[in-house]
């Protein structure tokens, strides 16, 4: 949970986001940090040893425990960067929105395949030598 250090307020409308209005360059930098953290994160749980439980996944009482398992489920995929993919340009109907759409969901796609990348290069870094993603 992250903690406000200055005045908070409520929006009484919809918020713009325009994730690209600093340029590519921009997207793709932020996004590799994001990608290095993520990693990181996975790689720590899966360090603790909180195992993954697809009935925890399903039906957990308290949401931060689903959430978590379902989001183990997810990294567990195979193919997770073209499931991705799938998911924004067909089932989003991501391909309505022309080639801006197919970029959009190329670009989510290739952010999966760094989070891959990064906790196999991170396990296999790893003290125990473990490389079993």
């Amino acid at each position: 949970m992250t903690i406000a250090d200055g005045p908070v307020g409520s929006l009484s409308g919809y918020l713009d986001h325009f994730p690209f209005s600093k340029q590519m360059s921009h997207w793709l930098n932020r996004h590799n940090s994001y990608s290095t953290l993520e990693a990181a994160q996975i790689v720590e749980n899966r360090r603790r040893g909180t195992g993954f439980s697809l009935r925890s996944a399903l039906g957990a009482r308290d949401f931060h425990e689903r959430r978590f398992h379902q989001k183990e489920l997810y990294y567990r995929l195979p193919l997770r960067p073209l499931v991705r993919f799938i998911v924004l340009y067909v089932l989003k109907r991501g391909f309505l929105d022309g080639r801006a759409g197919f970029r959009y969901a190329v670009l989510q796609a290739i952010y999966e395949y760094m989070i891959v990348l990064k906790v196999r290069e991170l396990t296999r870094t790893s003290p125990t030598g473990d490389d079993t993603l």
